[in-house]
């Protein structure tokens, strides 16, 4: 397994997550089979949303013996009425099933999302009310490690961040999700055919959505990795071929801040199957062919894709393009992680001596010589 440090949480994710959600109504022993199935694969971040008891208490469980080796993404806000999964803005509801949470997981919680923050109502729902008083009092009282939120519009999520409150956010990433303009809302399109005709290239709202967490050191964690399940489907991807698996998680975790893609696992075999990413090889999880067979124009821009390299001077030029792309955010103002995180490449800008070999290979026409000799500019002043 791989693992990616959380954004300013410091704790060490794996790249591939468990949301929990598809063994909602499954019997113990298969809940317990992926359970376990995951944590042999040095799993440790698992999601659990899902309000009914059953569920949740079957997933605890199954940790008997084995908490200390996961840490938890539990939501504020996700409710059931009338066995109907529901979102509560209302205080009493809220902890009345958070509380029991807790109760489950022997008090603790790694990390409280406040749930499913799309629109303005949620917005106003969070923080003019009693909402994010009471997270933070969690936080207080040690019942939760870390604050979190959860969102599919970009518009709202930057909001959300801009408080200043959450240190890490759940949102929807998938190469679809990114190529809708921002104003669509797209899980109303998981409820329909995903529109290829619609797309627009990667979204800039979305795109600097990611930066600013990679910014602003919001750990990233990612969900709607497959487009439940869409993307790998023949029948239902909207691009000219589904995608594999394991190039719907690379193209996810390649996005700035994300440090782990959470994929539903109903069966230990499919948690096996996706773990299979570990082993693929670059060409196996390389999903720019799929760009290819889009009318969109992505020239000049990178796609942290890496389809550069090897560079005679051995830069990773992707991550230098990434760092660069979220420094252009604020020149003024660099934050000093994105600073250390350049530094921390063996080789920079600095080392590019312009043989041209890394824009011979880009599918995209990125000016990487120039983005190079601006990197070097920027983060060598």
């Amino acid at each position: 397994m791989l693992y990616r440090e959380l954004g300013k949480t410091g704790k060490q994710v794996s790249v591939i997550g468990l949301g929990l959600e598809n063994v909602d109504g499954s019997p113990y022993a298969q809940v317990k089979e992926t359970v376990d199935a995951a944590i042999a694969g040095g799993v440790n971040l698992f999601d659990v949303f899902m309000p009914g008891r059953e569920v949740r208490e079957n997933i605890a469980k199954a940790l008997k013996g084995q908490r200390d080796k996961v840490m938890i993404q539990g939501h504020i806000g996700s409710t059931e009425e009338s066995q109907q999964y529901d979102i509560s803005r209302d205080l009493p509801t809220i902890k009345r099933y958070f509380e029991d949470l807790l109760r489950i997981f022997d008090g603790y919680i790694d990390f409280g999302m406040m749930f499913f923050i799309d629109s303005e109502d949620d917005y106003r729902g969070v923080f003019e009310t009693g909402f994010a008083d009471y997270v933070q009092q969690l936080k207080q009282e040690g019942k939760i490690g870390h604050i979190g939120f959860s969102s599919h519009n970009p518009k709202t999520a930057r909001r959300v961040i801009e408080t200043g409150l959450p240190e890490t956010m759940m949102f929807s990433i998938n190469l679809a999700f990114d190529l809708y303009p921002a104003e669509t809302y797209v899980l109303d399109e998981l409820h329909k055919t995903l529109d290829s005709t619609a797309f627009r290239g990667v979204d800039p709202e979305r795109a600097a959505l990611y930066k600013l967490c990679e910014q602003k050191d919001i750990g990233l964690t990612v969900m709607k990795t497959l487009g439940a399940g869409k993307l790998i489907s023949k029948e239902h991807s909207p691009f000219t071929e589904p995608m594999t698996v394991s190039q719907c998680i690379h193209y996810a975790l390649t996005r700035p801040a994300a440090s782990s893609a959470l994929i539903g696992c109903k069966t230990a075999a499919e948690m096996n199957d996706t773990l299979k990413y570990l082993e693929m090889t670059d060409e196996e999880r390389d999903y720019t062919p799929v760009l290819g067979t889009l009318r969109n124009d992505f020239r000049g821009n990178c796609v942290y894709c890496s389809h550069c390299l090897p560079c005679p001077k051995d830069i990773d030029i992707a991550a230098v393009n990434k760092y660069l792309d979220i420094a252009k955010l604020d020149i003024e103002n660099i934050s000093p992680s994105i600073k250390s995180h350049y530094k921390g490449l063996a080789h920079g800008g600095i080392d590019c001596i312009g043989c041209g070999s890394c824009e011979k290979r880009c599918p995209f026409g990125v000016p990487i010589i120039e983005n190079m000799q601006t990197a070097a500019k920027l983060f060598n002043r």
